[in-house]
């Protein structure tokens, strides 16, 4: 039967291209190359670098639908040979040699006929077209060239189902991400912030109060105390939860393009602004905006700053009329704006501005007793992103050291000595040696298991530790700054364990 070459370019070109679902487009194709050449079994495969193997994408064969994935690991060899095909290749166990030999092996193409068609993209291959036929000597010349014809058609459908999988991939991973934070970030609000109803137990009921209204917020504290945590806290419990919640970080944009990254800029407002740009007040609109170190800003800022909040208006740089932005606005400072004030550093109307309602996060020296609860946080957290299946436990009174550190660094610190802990670790439970060696004026002590000279058992040494932490909380079992709490268990868990162990305690005491 004579083909219709044009015709038949045609319509393995419309099949291929008809689906971006691989699978769908080469049963299509499959079912009409079958009535052109002898064909029981259709494989799409890709060459994965990675792998050093062909990974079967697609497969199909009469009677029986579609098979699953497969993966065929390739000789170094073979897989060279594999690349260096330029056009169609008849493959047949009776007389192929040398790689070809190899890789007829590698695909048990004993007792069939296989037609290989490599396929290219701008001369990289990206996959090769095999056709199947049962029996020996099925396929010929004259099969060679015309699957030649619709090479590219192929190779292109090919590429362009990769690049769409690899599209979807990444969606996948970015809304596992967005989810990931999302969740990370609501667990954040609220009660479930971990010192919020100890350390903080002040700071979120400041929080509480504020945040179902739309007033401007004034954080002030130190450095590293967890300003920014306060901040999702407020936004994420607020009506705006829903909207963008934009995080700017004043002391980090340079002078010079500040008010074009806040503001935005219209087209031709200076040299490189090809296009007009919304900044970062328009974006946050129906949410909030957070501005991290606002004491950073130059003084130009601060008046276009003002006017925000007096009128909730913003100019771009370049234009001359205002735009409405609906926002509520958070700021955060470790700096003493009262003083840079006084000392002409910064607008006074715009501190009467900004501290209408001024929420002070307390340093973690002040709050010790959320050092155990942030410590075994951060243990989970960063093990989790070093990859370490299993947290390592922490030693026994390690976390009373913990306790008595001054953390100049604050909450930042206590997390960056987890993580420099962690990635030290060589096994056994951490002790956070490395903190202890570093302070100045202090004898470092490390936990011991001895007394009066002999080794201690287990219960012994249990006893000894809860001793000394009911020393610390003065006899307090339970609630915030309880012995269970810095324990890491149960209440009534810890109470078992002091009836077992003869520790007296409450009434029992007395």
């Amino acid at each position: 039967m004579t083909i219709n070459r044009d015709e038949f370019f045609r319509e393995v070109t419309l099949k291929v291209c008809s689906s971006l679902d691989i699978r769908v487009a080469v049963k299509r194709a499959f079912d009409y190359l079958r009535e052109h050449f002898p064909l029981d079994e259709i494989y799409l495969d890709i060459l994965d670098s990675q792998l050093g193997a062909i990974r079967r994408i697609a497969h199909f064969a009469t009677g029986d639908g579609e098979t699953a994935e497969e993966i065929v690991p390739l000789p170094e060899q073979v897989w060279e040979w594999a690349r260096s095909l330029t056009g169609p290749t008849i493959l047949d166990a009776r007389t192929a040699s040398g790689h070809a030999k190899a890789i007829a092996a590698l695909v048990k193409i004993k007792g069939n006929s296989d037609l290989a068609l490599p396929l290219r993209v701008e001369n990289e291959l990206v996959g090769m077209l095999v056709l199947r036929a049962y029996g020996e000597g099925k396929y010929d010349q004259g099969h060679a060239e015309l699957l030649s014809i619709v090479t590219d058609p192929f190779a292109l459908a090919l590429a362009n189902a990769l690049s769409y999988r690899e599209v979807l991939r990444y969606r996948d991973i970015l809304l596992d991400d967005n989810r990931f934070l999302n969740r990370e970030l609501l667990s954040q609000a609220g009660d479930e912030i971990i010192g919020g109803n100890s350390g903080l137990r002040n700071v979120m009921e400041m929080v509480r109060q504020v945040a179902p209204l739309s007033n401007t917020v004034l954080l002030m504290g130190e450095t590293g105390t967890g300003k920014e945590v306060i901040a999702n806290a407020i936004h994420f419990a607020s009506p705006r939860k829903d909207g963008p919640f934009i995080k700017v970080n004043c002391g980090a944009i340079p002078e010079s393009l500040i008010d074009s990254e806040l503001f935005g800029h219209e087209k031709g407002a200076f040299t490189g602004a090809v296009t007009e740009k919304r900044g970062r007040f328009e974006r946050a609109g129906g949410g909030t905006i957070f501005l991290d170190e606002i004491g950073e800003l130059p003084p130009q800022a601060q008046v276009r700053l003002l006017r925000v909040l007096q009128n909730r208006e913003i100019e771009r740089v370049g234009g001359d009329r205002p735009i409405s932005v609906d926002i509520r606005v958070i700021a955060a400072t470790h700096r003493n704006l009262e003083s840079m004030v006084s000392e002409n550093r910064f607008r006074e109307d715009l501190w009467f501005r900004l501290n209408v309602f001024p929420i002070i996060v307390p340093p973690l020296r002040q709050r010790k007793e959320d050092v155990p609860a942030l410590t075994r946080h951060f243990v989970e957290l960063k093990s989790r992103e070093l990859g370490i299946a299993i947290p390592p436990a922490i030693a026994p009174g390690a976390l009373e050291r913990l306790m008595n550190y001054n953390w100049p660094g604050n909450v930042r610190e206590l997390e960056n000595l987890v993580e420099r802990e962690l990635i030290q670790h060589r096994g056994g439970q951490l002790r956070f040696d490395s903190l202890l060696l570093g302070e100045k004026g202090r004898e470092t002590q490390p936990f011991t298991e001895e007394k009066s000279g002999g080794p201690l058992n287990l219960d012994e040494a249990m006893s000894l530790h809860i001793d000394k932490v009911l020393g610390m909380t003065k006899g307090k079992i339970h609630g915030p700054g309880g012995a269970a709490v810095l324990l890491g268990i149960n209440p009534n868990t810890l109470r078992g364990r002091m009836n077992k162990l003869g520790i007296l305690y409450g009434r029992k005491k007395g």
